[in-house]
């Protein structure tokens, strides 16, 4: 195949920068990704190999950001980013994929950056979210940081280039040598218990430096989510009890050569939609902030968490926004309350936040195609190739996200309700249920939307269904592929020698 290199400028931003872009913004390429472009016929399309390149930004950033990239053409075809879906399925490897939309990606960062202006603040990418690295790039490219929960994601932060000084390791049973890495590369570490911060204080020493270290405190407050991604509340692992601050504190204090205590962080859990709790939490952390302060340490941070939920269901339901986050929590009864920024402000602090979801998610979906459909007579199916393997949120968590056909159907189609499901042996395998679909021909196209964040990553090859490809379609309308397929072979390597 031919291949061609193509340069541009780095990104512009239209605001203040207030959050600079981390060191050598132009992301090392390491392998040349596959694309093809819109403007060909669809009986043309061809795929060709180019690098990749870092976006420069567009007026379309500017309005209308968090709106979905997914649309219905007046033809009745799905789009990403007015690319039929259709076309991009006819020009790949025959076998589920994940498809992005890397302007998504882009407008999401903005409506952050946008929402933050006038504070100093790091956005911290949650890397568990989604992994990719070719994504990662991206996001560390339009000047965010990472959070990191375990040693391989701060060693993938690294080799995408987030700059160490912007990067949180947060987790409740850090390993030491993860640790050693994190205090030699000089990023935040979140400690979470007695023996986590013990083992701070040994990989300190190892390492020969200071470790600027936040305490992770529970707020114990209901974020009113599913209970398997809640983890501000007092029954959760994670964080120090807040009745135990004070004997933080004091170990704390016990360690000034190893330790340089920084900040306070809470995590309230994921999928929430009502910024009144995040206000709640704010104000109480800043309230911690004041009483370590009056102990004598000069703590800058304040760090919030992520967890800001999306429209999964596709309902046109009015949710929080980046701006809601930041601005709209000033609305309380009680006067000493006030928005997230100006607690920020009147306390002279740096703001962390940590989004993963609602940076992600509703950038990309999965692409399947109908195996068949059945009935077992009380029950309708629709079989597709792809399944809980790829992505299991359904299945972990009973969780909804909006499934469509990438085509018309045809006119004789026969609206119906269906169970979407996939070709796993297990009855916990489907990817949506009780779907109201005309139903589809053999062989037509199907995506889950929203798949974003905790899907590829939670991916795995139950079944031996090998990880799928991964494609995004890009600011000028062409398609590059960003993750290879696994296969049987790569399989049978982990057997090699042995």
């Amino acid at each position: 195949m031919a291949s061609s290199t193509r340069l541009s400028q780095p990104p512009a931003f239209s605001k203040a920068l207030l959050y600079p872009l981390a060191r050598d913004p132009f992301p090392k390429i390491t392998s040349l990704p596959l694309r093809f472009n819109r403007q060909l016929p669809r009986h043309s399309l061809s795929l060709r190999a180019v690098i990749s390149q870092n976006p420069a930004k567009t007026s379309s950033l500017q309005t209308n950001q968090f709106e979905h990239c997914f649309s219905k053409s007046s033809d009745g075809f799905l789009q990403c980013e007015n690319v039929k879906v259709q076309d991009i399925m006819e020009s790949v490897e025959r076998r589920p994929f994940y498809l992005y939309s890397k302007p998504q990606i882009t407008r999401n960062v903005e409506a952050y950056k946008d929402a933050l202006q006038g504070l100093n603040s790091i956005i911290g990418y949650a890397i568990k979210a989604n992994n990719n690295l070719k994504i990662l790039e991206h996001l560390r490219s339009l000047g965010c940081g990472a959070v990191l929960v375990s040693g391989n994601e701060l060693r993938l932060a690294l080799r995408a280039g987030f700059d160490p000084t912007k990067c949180i390791f947060n987790g409740n049973g850090k390993l030491l040598d993860d640790l050693v890495l994190a205090a030699q590369e000089g990023v935040f570490v979140n400690i979470d218990s007695e023996f986590d911060l013990e083992n701070i204080v040994a990989a300190s020493r190892i390492a020969g430096k200071k470790v600027n270290v936040l305490l992770r405190i529970n707020p114990d407050v209901d974020p009113q989510v599913h209970a398997y991604v809640a983890t501000g509340n007092k029954n959760s692992k994670f964080g120090i009890r807040n009745e135990k601050l004070q004997w933080f504190l004091d170990a704390v204090k016990a360690h000034p050569d190893e330790l340089k205590l920084v900040g306070a962080h809470c995590h309230l859990g994921s999928t929430i939609t009502k910024v009144d709790i995040f206000r709640d939490a704010a104000v109480l952390m800043v309230n911690y902030i004041d009483e370590i302060r009056a102990q004598g340490f000069e703590v800058d941070y304040l760090n919030i968490g992520g967890g800001l939920g999306i429209d999964y269901y596709h309902s046109g339901a009015v949710l929080p926004k980046p701006m809601n986050l930041i601005d709209t929590v000033s609305i309380s009864s009680f006067k000493q309350f006030c928005a997230v920024r100006e607690l920020v402000l009147s306390r002279n602090l740096n703001l962390i936040i940590e989004p993963g979801r609602s940076l992600i998610a509703n950038t990309c979906c999965l692409v399947n195609r109908v195996t068949g459909v059945k009935t077992n007579g009380t029950k309708n199916f629709v079989v597709i190739d792809g399944s809980m393997a790829e992505l299991i949120r359904p299945s972990l968590y009973d969780a909804y996200q909006h499934i469509e056909l990438v085509s018309p159907p045809p006119p004789n189609a026969e609206v119906s309700t269906f169970d979407v499901v996939g070709p796993v042996c297990e009855s916990a395998d489907f990817l949506g249920k009780e779907r109201e679909l005309p139903t589809p021909a053999k062989g037509a196209g199907l995506v889950v939307h929203d798949a974003g964040a905790y899907c590829m990553s939670m991916a795995s090859t139950y079944n031996l269904k090998m990880r799928p490809p991964e494609y995004w379609v890009e600011e000028d309308g062409s398609v590059a592929k960003i993750r290879h397929s696994e296969t049987f072979e790569d399989h049978m390597r982990f057997f090699d020698g042995l």
